[in-house]
């Protein structure tokens, strides 16, 4: 054979090859189109933001093939109505905070947060190597559910409060958009638990239809206006020291996905539960700075309230527990792992943080 007849034909037996390759990889990627419904207004790019990060994993890791629309709360269904698609198939998933459905179930919240539980770290602990997500998930299989962790916020704040909020007194008749376990146990203390959209606290603040709201931090707060008409902005959010965001999926959906595909959701989920946590501390500090340069009033909530809302809260646990087992082995396994984080964290994590924090003010 002659040296140029070798070299075309070995050249197109290279493009037959890649060819060949390019069709298996085509025939291992088969094209899926579903819709994601969020609990979240596209103005948010931290929260709604994170089903878009997750949407392009997903994509790039497919070559395109497994295409995910993003949908914002109300394109398709409320806030309040995304588990509920997801469980009756309206959408294959959905990205939202469990706890805005303890009106089906309070286990739902057990996957988010649950007042003085966990911070971020323990929540992404107990979710990915302490039982969490197995217990959740055996819980959401009933409703047709599996979740991924999809993004957390970080410890957040008290909310926003139209006056100021000094003792237990103050809390009483107080109408407050406060969602999940974190409202029955504010209603305890005489708080009238609210359960507004996001898009909708801002104008509800202003007409006075609610006295106070709590959302998320500085950064979110900050674009959705909050201190101009709530002056007093309160912390901590002793109800979610970690929300963990979901993404859920409807089982069936999950169970028609072929292996690979479950593999690439399932690490297009961690990246963006990782990149939402990262946005949050590095957008916080400056969204703090300039709040209060604007005349937000930085307020801790006293002992006297921190106290009695604990109290409240593990009072709850116990009410829901004597009547609802699914949930008494989440909450036992949450506080028991909450228990054994802080015997560590009080160790190390705080002192060095406690150091920090005076160093720097010197």
């Amino acid at each position: 054979m002659k040296r140029r007849e070798f070299l075309t034909g070995a050249a197109a037996a290279t493009v037959a090859a890649g060819a060949v390759a390019g069709s298996a990889r085509a025939e291992g990627n088969p094209e899926v189109k579903w819709r994601l419904t969020s609990g979240f207004p596209k103005s948010l790019d931290t929260i709604y933001g994170a089903a878009e990060v997750f949407s392009k994993y997903v994509s790039d890791a497919t070559e395109g093939k497994f295409q995910i629309q993003v949908f914002a709360a109300g394109e398709i269904v409320g806030t309040f109505q995304a588990a509920d698609a997801v469980k009756q198939g309206t959408v294959e998933m959905s990205h939202t905070a469990g706890y805005y459905y303890v009106g089906m179930d309070p286990c739902f919240a057990a996957g988010a947060a649950v007042p003085f539980c966990l911070n971020s770290r323990q929540q992404n602990a107990w979710l990915y190597h302490g039982g969490g997500s197995e217990l959740y998930n055996a819980f959401l299989a009933k409703h047709k559910i599996y979740s991924l962790p999809g993004g957390n916020t970080g410890t957040q704040m008290g909310g926003w409060f139209r006056k100021e909020i000094k003792t237990l007194e103050d809390l009483k008749g107080l109408k407050m958009r406060i969602a999940g376990l974190a409202g029955q146990t504010m209603a305890k203390l005489g708080v009238v638990p609210q359960q507004v959209p996001g898009g909708e606290i801002y104008p509800s603040l202003e007409r006075g239809t609610i006295d106070a709201a709590e959302w998320v931090g500085p950064y979110d707060d900050e674009k959705l206006g909050f201190y101009k008409v709530a002056p007093f902005y309160y912390y901590p959010g002793w109800w979610e020291g970690g929300l963990s965001l979901h993404f859920f999926i409807n089982t069936d959906k999950w169970a028609e996905l072929p292996p690979h595909y479950q593999a690439i959701v399932t690490a297009a989920a961690a990246a963006a539960n990782v990149d939402m946590l990262a946005k949050y501390d590095a957008k916080n500090p400056k969204a703090i700075q300039s709040l209060v340069a604007a005349g937000t009033q930085l307020r801790p909530f006293s002992t006297e309230i921190m106290q009695a809302c604990y109290a409240a809260a593990h009072e709850l646990y116990a009410e829901i527990s004597a009547t609802n087992a699914d949930f008494k082995t989440l909450i036992d396994s949450i506080i028991a792992f909450r228990d054994q984080e802080y015997l560590w964290f009080q160790v190390a994590e705080y002192s060095y943080d406690n150091f920090m924090i005076r160093g720097r003010k010197k």
